[in-house]
């Protein structure tokens, strides 16, 4: 009995010993006695393409492996969340200080550099501005602010105050605070009128939203692991990307840190970016006959909707913004984007989909009309293959905006105070679009906005006062043909209807056309496939 015992864990040790030696190490871990770092970390990253890229076979999904841990990484072999041991949450009093910090330093900037009246605020002041109230009395107000300040610059400020938490390892949702924090603080200390609430709505909601796409891009420029010039390049870029997380890094020693292993959570990422020039036409559908003007285009699709997986607040968003140069200051033409509060996979045959609760942001600040929006609401994204190589991209949303902004018809360039009416409503889109294979994608867009004016209380104003309904609808038919490698030839016809009405009033109805000629370039994620746009 005990010559039977004694063999066998001498077997069990045997075969455990074996078992485990079939353990692979991570694929995206150095080890630093095989010498040459860098070429390590060019080894990694073609193992990474190589064996987690998209596969036909897999439904434009990388192969299930029993090597990754799927409680911890994607399927791409990425992780699902940033490593709390290279990540640790600081205390609560860190990011608050930073808010304050923050704060401090942009009210001497306007006070002293730019001299601005605002800005000058002491004792008395403060005294007047902390006893305003809560934001729906009547000691706070709507300002007259013009459009791209209030919902443009405010939210930029939020996405600040977003990341002085979230880059010291706090969650999405743990981050969220503070931006009402700093933009709440900012209203009372930082200003000495009266505190306006559209400026606290804009600051926190649209700037948690792109607080929390600038986190995520500047995670997949990040890489503690590299070395030398390439890591210089990673830190200053991410930098601009998102310049709170920038200072954090330098501050907490992260910049300089060097790891064996990836640290934070990374996503596919594909970007879309097309210059050219756009009409927009007056009154009219003729066909190019309003001003020739230049623009640039950048849309990043992030995260693959059709993996499924459990998912994070924003771990599938898509970002888009238009810039304009040579018509009037109206230089930033439009910035929307979604992404995911609560979202799960379904299939239904070969359909495959993404719903849930998302979080949009809507900017169109055009010579046609200024529109703005934050709304949450239902999306449904879905991927239907039609061949082998052509896939059929379909997204559909329909959101509640709670606050907003549009002006009743075309707006002047030059306009220093307010020339839209502050409003709540409804949007709905549509995104389609098909792919053939890489010769080719067409696609149709349609957005639906339905928004109504409210007065300075925040109720809707009597008959004689109504300040009207705005129902703004957008055609978008684009086609883009490919030319060589990630370059391709697109040409967009799109159609725009402004229709208002206002109670005694006839209804205005405002037709814009506009065409787009371009030239696009495609960065594909190496281990993703698929154009979502």
């Amino acid at each position: 009995m005990k010559t039977t015992t004694i063999i066998f864990f001498l077997a069990l040790t045997f075969f455990s010993t074996r078992l485990f030696a079939q353990i692979h190490p991570d694929a995206d871990t150095i080890v630093p006695s095989k010498g040459n770092i860098e070429q390590q970390l060019k080894d990694i990253r073609k193992r990474q393409i190589l064996l987690y890229s998209d596969s036909a076979a897999a439904g434009n999904l990388p192969k299930k492996s029993h090597h990754i841990d799927s409680t911890k990484k994607n399927r791409y072999n990425d992780l699902l969340d940033d490593d709390p041991e290279y990540n640790k949450k600081l205390p609560w009093w860190k990011p608050a200080l930073q808010v304050v910090a923050l704060n401090a330093i942009l009210n001497i900037v306007d006070r002293t550099v730019f001299n601005l009246q605002f800005a000058k605020v002491d004792f008395s002041t403060w005294k007047r501005t902390t006893s305003a109230g809560f934001p729906w009395g009547s000691g706070w107000e709507w300002d007259q602010d013009r459009f791209g300040n209030n919902f443009l610059s405010h939210p930029m400020t939020g996405c600040f105050y977003f990341n002085t938490a979230r880059s010291n390892g706090y969650n999405y949702w743990q981050s969220a605070p503070y931006v009402f924090a700093g933009s709440y603080m900012w209203k009372i200390f930082g200003e000495n009128g009266k505190p306006e609430r559209e400026d606290l709505i804009n600051t926190t909601f649209d700037g948690i939203a792109l607080g929390e796409v600038m986190y995520r891009l500047s995670s997949n420029i990040l890489d503690d692991r590299s070395i030398g010039a390439e890591r210089v390049f990673r830190e200053i870029f991410a930098g601009l990307v998102d310049p709170v997380r920038g200072i954090n890094r330098l501050f907490q020693g992260k910049s300089f840190r060097r790891t064996n292993k990836e640290v934070y959570q990374t996503e596919p990422l594909n970007i879309t970016f097309y210059a050219g020039i756009h009409s927009v036409n007056n009154q009219s559908l003729k066909v190019f006959s309003g001003q020739n003007v230049y623009m640039m285009n950048l849309q990043l699709d992030y995260g693959n909707p059709f993996e499924v997986r459990p998912r994070k607040p924003f771990d599938v968003f898509r970002f888009r913004t238009e810039f304009n140069f040579g018509e009037g200051r109206k230089i930033v033409d439009n910035v929307t984007g979604y992404g995911n509060l609560f979202a799960k996979n379904a299939k239904l045959g070969k359909l495959e989909m993404l719903f849930g609760l998302f979080h949009y942001y809507d900017y169109f600040d055009t010579k046609i009309f200024e529109l703005a929006t934050t709304s949450f609401g239902g999306g449904l994204l879905t991927k239907l293959p039609l061949s082998k190589k052509t896939n059929l991209y379909t997204n559909l949303h329909l959101g509640v905006a709670p606050f907003g902004g549009a002006s009743v018809g075309p707006v002047s360039d030059t306009a220093q105070f307010r020339d839209y009416r502050f409003a709540y409503g409804l949007q709905g889109k549509i995104e389609t679009g098909v792919t053939i294979g890489k010769y080719a994608t067409v696609s149709f867009w349609y957005y639906w906005y339905l928004m109504h004016a409210f007065d300075n209380t925040g109720n809707d104003e009597k008959r004689e006062g109504t300040l009207g309904t705005n129902v703004i609808q957008m055609i978008k038919p684009r086609i883009t043909v490919h030319l060589f490698r990630d370059l391709s030839f697109g040409m967009e016809h799109d159609v725009y209807f402004n229709n208002h009405s206002q109670r005694t009033f006839a209804t205005e109805r405002f037709v814009h056309s506009e065409q787009r000629i371009f030239l696009m370039f495609y960065w594909e994620d190496p281990q993703r496939k698929g154009h979502y746009n």
